[in-house]
């Protein structure tokens, strides 16, 4: 006998972690369209509409943006596959988890990974990093702007002027800042950047926006050996979003609801976008000082506004809290890994997630799960937090 199954009903849960964030309603929408073929010239047309849209939310002139069919680790591999190359010298900046996968993925191209390491969340200081390129003078260096691992905010000037002194390629991971912090590509002086879209943007996971300058494009067409991957061969993927070639079968859904999410950034406008992260951000971590945590990264100057990583409090669980928030409130929070397994809570305020109302309501529901593990905090986390949306400038 056939079985019968009712319809598929996922639970509603809040997603305060590293992402993928919350995401509106009007995305929802979108997503609901009726779905058309791959080469379809309505499929075009909402393709060229993200490349458009995506020179905005990047901050970039760059022609050459596209979204790549995949979550955000695709559009780190199609950065460093088509840039990196057997034997040629790839440097790479790491103080975290996100940055060591890049330079795993270069080894794995043949290419010669030189590492400027520091503990996860340290900040790079200017001139060591500026000794260092000189030192390896290398194709290309790598680094990630917004370091998920951590909470670190990798500042990017420093790092694009020291490496365009030696002729070399900047990648720039921005996968927890595009959409919700300035990226400013053109500004900085990247070369190749990919994101995500279920971050700042707003979406589901799925695609991979990415942009390149013409200095890069340039070098790539100049390339004498093949880009190694088939799927994520750049130029290859060019000839089916401009020239209208079937390369692969990407999802109409997906590009809907990127197209979306990118108009709202447009509609919002970036600056007024960005205040709203840090704005937020800042009164986050007003109620998290009132409680009596501390922030894993130090200087403030050096933290993301879209994730957030207070330290676990002395003598308590953070699986334990984690659970709690699940099981009781429905919100989903991430704990650290690495050498900061069981120290840091991973909480995100990102995307349509970043508002006024939510931080205090994961302040509140994360001072309740503490209170649970016998955790006294110091002052009220609400009153500090108003004030600080009141106040902050």
């Amino acid at each position: 006998m056939p079985q019968t199954y009712p319809p598929l009903e996922a639970p509603q849960r809040f997603l305060f972690g590293p992402g993928p964030g919350m995401v509106a309603p009007r995305v929802y929408q979108a997503m609901s369209q009726p779905v058309v073929g791959h080469l379809d010239p309505f499929f075009f047309e909402v393709a060229d509409q993200i490349r458009s849209l995506l020179g905005y939310a990047f901050s970039t002139k760059n022609e050459f943006n596209l979204a790549i069919s995949g979550t955000g680790s695709s559009g780190m591999e199609a950065a460093v596959a088509n840039f990196a190359e057997p034997g040629r010298k790839f440097a790479l900046l790491t103080n975290g988890f996100f940055a060591d996968r890049i330079g795993e993925m270069a080894r794995r191209q043949g290419a010669d990974v030189a590492r400027l390491a520091k503990s996860w969340g340290e900040p790079y200081d200017a001139q060591e990093v500026r000794e260092f390129i000189r030192r390896e003078r290398p194709r290309i260096v790598a680094f990630v702007q917004a370091e998920t691992s951590t909470g670190m905010f990798n500042h990017a000037k420093p790092i694009c002027e020291a490496a365009h002194e030696v002729d070399a390629l900047v990648i720039g991971d921005c996968v927890t800042s595009l959409g919700g912090m300035p990226v400013l590509v053109d500004e900085n002086g990247i070369d190749i950047a990919y994101s995500c879209t279920q971050k700042g943007l707003g979406c589901p996971p799925g695609l991979a926006p990415m942009t390149v300058s013409p200095r890069a494009l340039e070098r790539l067409k100049a390339r004498t050996s093949p880009v190694q991957s088939w799927y994520l061969d750049l130029l290859l993927l060019d000839t089916y979003y401009s020239g209208h070639k079937y390369h692969h079968t990407a999802s109409a859904t997906l590009f809907y609801a990127l197209r979306e999410a990118l108009a709202m950034v447009a509609e919002e406008g970036l600056e007024n976008r960005w205040e709203r992260h840090r704005r937020n951000h800042l009164a986050f971590i007003a109620g998290i000082e009132a409680m009596g945590l501390e922030m894993h990264v130090r200087d403030s100057s050096d933290r993301l506004w879209t994730l957030n990583t207070p330290r676990v409090p002395e003598g308590v669980d953070d699986a334990k809290v984690r659970k709690f928030l699940l099981e009781e409130r429905g919100i989903e929070i991430a704990g650290g890994f690495g050498p900061l397994a069981g120290k840091v809570f991973r909480i995100g305020l990102m995307g349509y997630g970043s508002t006024a109302e939510n931080v205090l309501f994961i302040l509140e529901a994360l001072e309740d799960a503490l209170k649970h593990q016998a955790f006294k905090a110091a002052g009220n986390s609400r009153s500090a937090a108003e004030k600080a949306l009141g106040t902050a400038v």
